[in-house]
């Protein structure tokens, strides 16, 4: 063993031991990070364009394209926690009066007028106010434990605060650098991989395809049926729609349940309030439109990018969502996608076979 091999076996034993000791500073930002990375990636062609207008003046576009990003994260979510307050609160008035002008008396023949199950949902409600006793206390007792559940889980977000103020500055300041120095830092990056230089190229070809499309799949299709959505809840004249509307582009991502999760109850609202084909039309609506939107849209949009087989993306997004949290929806389908590129790679080095193009 010559003092080379040794020196070698030293170096890198203080590389690991020094790698993992930053991965556990940087550990409590890996979020903000992660986001970051993915704005400034997504973002940095119009960062190019900018830069030209500010005549090459790199800062200066940073930190336009920053504020921008900024206030774009801050002040929708500022409108909707006012908005939910706002929409809790008539909430609880709208069943206060309800109830004080005699609505629960007249629960029963109105469900006897239900369509369809009239009858027997007026045997539920009788076996229901039996169990429960005072109906008029019961209802009322629950709006209060609605809005006092939605004011606690309020404060609890209030409370951690800081943490989430910490994390959204970290989000904010790693981006502005992005912006910056991204180019020298990704091209330094770029260098120290230990790839061959053809397996860097399509390995990160297929991590810029792979990203741009799921992102442009996931986002574009959540805000397309949020808006379709949102428009059967305008014109069928639902209560809170803007509210209901917003919860449904942040649903419209989950695999499972998804925008079903917020127009199904609509539809057994408006099948409750009546009239039945403002509950047909609701239903219609979500199965035909909203629904289709995500089978067609999404796929389309990832599939046209990525190129990844719809059950891998499936459990991509899903497997991505157990262990990251939301942002898995983005890591799922990314993880795969270089997965399929690396077996490209085995099967073009070690399997004999002519590698296809990046993305096929």
């Amino acid at each position: 063993m010559t003092q080379r091999y040794l020196f070698t076996i030293g170096f890198f034993a203080v590389l690991l031991v020094l790698l993992s000791q930053i991965a556990l500073m940087f550990r409590p930002f890996l979020l903000p990070t992660v986001w970051a990375v993915i704005l400034a990636h997504m973002m940095f062609p119009l960062h190019d364009r900018l830069t030209a207008l500010c005549k090459g003046r790199v800062a200066v576009s940073a930190a336009l394209l920053t504020l921008g990003i900024m206030l774009l994260v801050v002040v929708p979510l500022i409108a909707m926690g006012f908005l939910l307050v706002h929409e809790v609160q008539a909430a609880q008035t709208a069943i206060t009066l309800w109830i004080q002008s005699g609505g629960v008396q007249r629960l029963p023949e109105q469900l006897a007028g239900l369509p369809l199950l009239g009858e027997r949902v007026q045997e539920w409600l009788g076996w229901f106010i039996v169990a429960q006793g005072n109906l008029d206390e019961f209802f009322l007792d629950s709006a209060k434990d609605l809005k006092q559940f939605l004011v606690e889980e309020l404060t609890g977000v209030v409370t951690n605060v800081f943490l989430l103020g910490v994390n959204f500055l970290v989000m904010i300041l790693v981006l502005f650098f992005l912006f910056k120095d991204g180019a020298s830092l990704f091209a330094g990056f770029y260098r120290v991989v230990p790839l061959d230089e053809s397996h860097k190229a399509k390995i990160f070809a297929r991590l810029d395809q792979t990203l741009r499309a799921v992102v442009k799949g996931v986002f574009v299709a959540a805000v397309a049926q949020g808006l379709a959505a949102g428009l059967a809840y305008a014109v069928l004249g639902v209560p809170f729609p803007m509210f209901l509307t917003a919860i449904t582009m942040v649903l419209a991502p989950l695999p499972v349940g998804g925008t079903a999760l917020i127009w199904g109850p609509v539809v057994l609202y408006l099948w409750w309030a009546g009239p039945l084909w403002k509950a047909l039309a609701m239903l219609a609506w979500g199965v035909g439109i909203v629904t289709m939107v995500d089978s067609v849209l999404k796929p389309w949009l990832i599939g046209q990018g990525a190129r990844i087989p719809v059950l891998f993306m499936f459990f991509g997004i899903v497997g991505g969502l157990a262990v990251y949290g939301v942002i898995g929806l983005l890591l799922g389908p990314i993880i795969v996608g270089l997965l399929h590129t690396a077996i490209l790679i085995y099967r073009e080095e070690y399997g004999g076979e002519a590698s296809p193009a990046v993305g096929a």
